[in-house]
């Protein structure tokens, strides 16, 4: 019982949130509750008129349920017949006028409402720090934005608004029954318990069953943008046919969650139709015998029928919205979980300006760990001062690319401090941090768009010219210009279509552009040929030119003019010192030397 409380609470205090979503709308969803009554009262309309026609024309009987309608009716069966059906057509062409309208406006407020919540999602996407997305796939954090969105853009545009709409036509059409005949009412509604039983079983089943549906769907987008980014590898190792079997799971998974749900319709749909069905024979049975002791009028009986027609539908169709409910509920619980996930690396609350001019960039007995006390470095203290460029090396996972992420504060350290200029990092605003960074990293990402605009990467200030010059400055000019749109030249996903080399330099060219004062080149020519690790190895030296520079590298040809070179080994910063020094030191970094150069020096 307790639980069962928790997620009627869990689900008001979500609902709460979603209509917080809508309130800026208030008076959009005003003008469709306004189109939305008069479709429901027009619901009512039809079946009275079909009563007027038969107990007024076809089979005369006493009494009238409009009479300042009855009034004007002509007394001639053919043209009082003739007026009614002119009615009952206005009748319908104004309910799928004001039912046009009503959707229509709550579609745009769903698209609307959707639009704010995206927005949110992305906005909060861009302020988490990276490792939240070190322990989230990035397929469920797509799915947070789209599929979880749709549901909720389903809610708004046909949910809320057209249940209320559903219980308008039972309100309008009760009390058009109880004017008529209360007896027949209440024979017609002597079923509401079956009906409504059966209502409460299909929405426990299906609450639950949404739930896995969502947590299937996540799974499914994960599966497939990790093995589509992979494609290369998958194929490259024959691996297909495992890949089929992994997602055959994982799909399994998404149509067992389905299966529930499935069930819930199979079985709710014919028990309401059971019960309505039982409601009609006994209206005819019961009625029949009225009518034959003129009791009760054919046409009061025909309406009856008509609108025992329509009170079940809205019963049904309730059941329905009820279930779009449940999966935006489902839906908006995941996105409200995204939302409510707050930023762990956020700006103090009075953040200190950031240093002018060259500054010296100081580690303090650095201890860092991704997880628990798991550690990646160990009491690492170093200095680089203003115009300097500091190189390290060491062995894989050694904690070389681990500075570069603690000194841009993607991750917050446990012990110790950086500071710039003096400043502790964490005295500073990051975004204002790291706009003095220039940062070129290992495996380069482009954007969809072109050459130009991967440069600049949407900074409004880099002009033409500057890309231009920033492009000749790392010998990539020369390539743009043999490209027929030049620097607007398309860039595919990831740069699809360009080679490591031509994306490494416009990585490049971008660091360039925006003329940081401080540079970090992480693993810059790894996955380069010689030939463009010269290239790239010149547009290193222009980069690094007058200014503050941590190159972080496996190549030791890369590093040997740096002013000096930090060995790190297990977690620790073990030498320091230039080139000569350390190949003199004779420790870790000649062995480094010597296991990269052994076969030039046997040769010689």
């Amino acid at each position: 019982m307790e639980s069962e409380k928790q997620i009627l609470g869990g689900e008001r205090k979500t609902t709460q949130r979603l209509a917080g979503y809508a309130l800026p709308y208030a008076w959009l969803i005003a003008v469709a509750v306004v189109f939305l009554l008069g479709t429901s009262a027009l619901q009512v309309a039809g079946p009275l008129l079909t009563k007027i026609a038969i107990d007024r024309y076809l089979s005369p009987a006493p009494g009238s349920v409009l009479p300042w309608l009855e009034a004007g009716l002509a007394q001639g069966a053919a043209e009082g017949l003739f007026q009614i059906c002119m009615i009952y057509l206005v009748v319908l062409l104004a309910g799928l006028i004001f039912d046009f309208c009503q959707q229509f406006v709550m579609q745009w407020v769903g698209q609307k409402a959707m639009l704010d919540v995206r927005r949110d999602a992305m906005s909060r996407l861009q302020q988490l720090e990276l490792a939240y997305y070190d322990r989230n796939p990035v397929g469920r954090l797509v799915t947070r934005v789209t599929s979880d969105v749709d549901a909720l853009n389903e809610m708004f545009a046909s949910g809320i608004v057209t249940m209320l709409g559903d219980v308008l036509v039972l309100v309008f059409i009760l009390s058009a029954m109880l004017s008529l005949s209360p007896k027949l009412t209440l024979m017609l509604l002597a079923v509401a318990p079956v009906v409504v039983i059966a209502t409460v079983l299909f929405r426990r089943t299906v609450q639950a069953a949404n739930r896995r549906i969502r947590t299937a769907v996540a799974r499914i987008n994960s599966f497939l943008q990790e093995h589509v980014a992979g494609m290369n590898v998958l194929q490259l190792f024959n691996r297909e046919p495992r890949g089929r079997e992994r997602f055959d799971e994982v799909n399994r998974e998404h149509m067992v969650a389905y299966k529930d749900a499935i069930h819930a319709y199979g079985w709710f749909y014919p028990v309401v139709e059971f019960a309505s069905v039982l409601a009609f024979a006994g209206l005819l049975a019961w009625g029949g015998y009225q009518v034959r002791n003129d009791s009760l009028s054919l046409g009061v009986m025909v309406a009856f029928f008509q609108y025992g027609m329509r009170i079940f539908r809205p019963i049904q169709d309730l059941s329905e919205k009820y279930n779009i409910l449940q999966a935006a509920t489902a839906a908006a619980e995941r996105i409200f979980e995204l939302l409510d996930t707050e930023p762990k690396i956020v700006a103090p609350a009075s953040p200190k300006p950031f240093p002018e001019g060259p500054q010296r960039v100081e580690f303090d007995r650095v201890w860092f760990a991704y997880k628990d006390e798991d550690w990646v470095l160990r009491d690492v203290s170093f200095t680089i001062e203003p115009g300097e460029t500091v190189a390290a090396v060491g062995h894989t996972g050694a904690g070389k690319t681990t500075l570069t992420s603690l000194l841009l504060r993607f991750y917050d350290i446990q012990r110790g401090a950086i500071r710039v200029g003096g400043v502790d990092i964490r005295d500073l605003d990051p975004k204002d941090l790291r706009r003095h960074f220039g940062v070129v990293l290992q495996d380069p990402h482009l954007f969809t768009g072109t050459i130009g605009g991967n440069i600049r990467l949407g900074t409004p200030e880099i002009s033409d010219e500057t890309v231009e010059k920033a492009a000749g400055q790392v010998n990539l000019l020369n390539f743009v210009r043999s490209l027929p749109k030049g620097f607007a030249h398309d860039v595919r996903e990831r740069g699809a279509g360009l080679s490591t080399g031509q994306k490494q330099l416009i990585s490049f060219a971008r660091a360039l552009a925006h003329n940081p004062h401080f540079l970090i080149l992480d693993e810059a020519t790894s996955s380069v040929d010689t030939e463009t690790e010269m290239m790239v190895r010149e547009a290193m030296d222009r980069l690094v030119e007058g200014r503050t520079s941590l190159v972080i590298a496996h190549r030791l040809s890369t590093i040997q003019r740096a002013d000096r070179i930090l060995v790190l080994h297990k977690g620790g910063l073990r030498e320091n010192g230039s080139h000569q020094e350390l190949l003199a030191m004779r420790g870790i970094y000649w062995k480094l030397y010597q296991l990269q150069y052994k076969d030039q020096e046997l040769a010689r």
